[in-house]
């Protein structure tokens, strides 16, 4: 019997969303199996205490311990490069790969990757962070797609176990607040936010597809393990490969 391809990922510790997201996204998936290593996070601010979580070693050592299961891609599923910038979670790829052998990706690489090969140009973003962290991603997205942010929603929220309890009402106001101007999609950045879950609701209502890092990454891995990433487009416009401008 074939092995089915495995996917690794570093989850932040209080975060009790992306675990169940992926795995229901793959419940119908036999091909691919997905598993989970932690390490401390529990605070997202630009205070140092909060920062110092992303130093690279106990993030090294939970992806030590996924390569013992032999996972065919190691990705991080935290959005901490929006504000550390994309040059720290590149590095953190190639020490990850260093360290285990194994090839790795970020949910912040996925949604410059996603943006360029679907050719966006422009988003409207969505988050639970504080202003300034907002203001940082928006710079990042600039900076290395040279995609533009037009509007942004966000909740000025530090504990990262709050995140997750945000009801999809309160979300929806969010989506609905930034959609009143045109963009080629909506940015949804946290991965303990539960904005994926409506995913068909949101691009069907709001008309914009949902670049969310949980999907994005998922995206991502499928196309680093050579899976065809439509066989999940249920969860969103990102996986059917569909270019938004020509």
């Amino acid at each position: 019997m074939k092995e089915p391809k495995k996917i690794g990922m570093l989850t932040p510790s209080s975060n009790t969303t992306l675990e169940p997201i992926c795995s229901r996204m793959l419940y119908n998936v036999p091909e691919v199996t997905c598993h989970y290593g932690r390490f401390e996070v529990t605070k997202i601010s630009l205070e140092q205490d909060a920062l110092s979580q992303f130093n690279f070693e106990p993030m090294l050592q939970a992806a030590e311990l996924l390569a013992h299961a032999e996972v065919d891609v190691i990705a991080w599923n935290g959005t901490s490069g929006g504000w550390l910038g994309f040059e720290a979670d590149r590095e953190l790829c190639e020490a990850i790969t260093k360290r285990t052998g194994i090839p790795a990706t970020t949910s912040m690489l996925s949604q410059v990757r996603a943006f360029k090969e679907h050719n966006i140009k422009s988003v409207h973003l969505v988050t639970p962070y504080i202003p300034e962290i907002n203001k940082l991603i928006a710079e990042q997205y600039k900076k290395h797609c040279n995609v533009d942010t037009i509007n942004i929603s966000g909740l000025a929220q530090t504990h990262n176990r709050s995140f997750a309890l945000v009801s999809q009402e309160r979300i929806e106001e969010q989506i609905k607040s930034v959609s009143v101007l045109p963009a080629d999609a909506i940015s949804v950045v946290c991965t303990n936010f539960p904005a994926v879950n409506k995913v068909e609701y949101y691009e069907k209502t709001y008309k914009l597809p949902m670049y969310d890092t949980i999907n994005v990454l998922m995206w991502e891995c499928l196309k680093m393990v050579d899976i065809d990433p439509n066989i999940l487009k249920e969860w969103g416009k990102v996986f059917s490969k569909v270019t938004v401008n020509n």
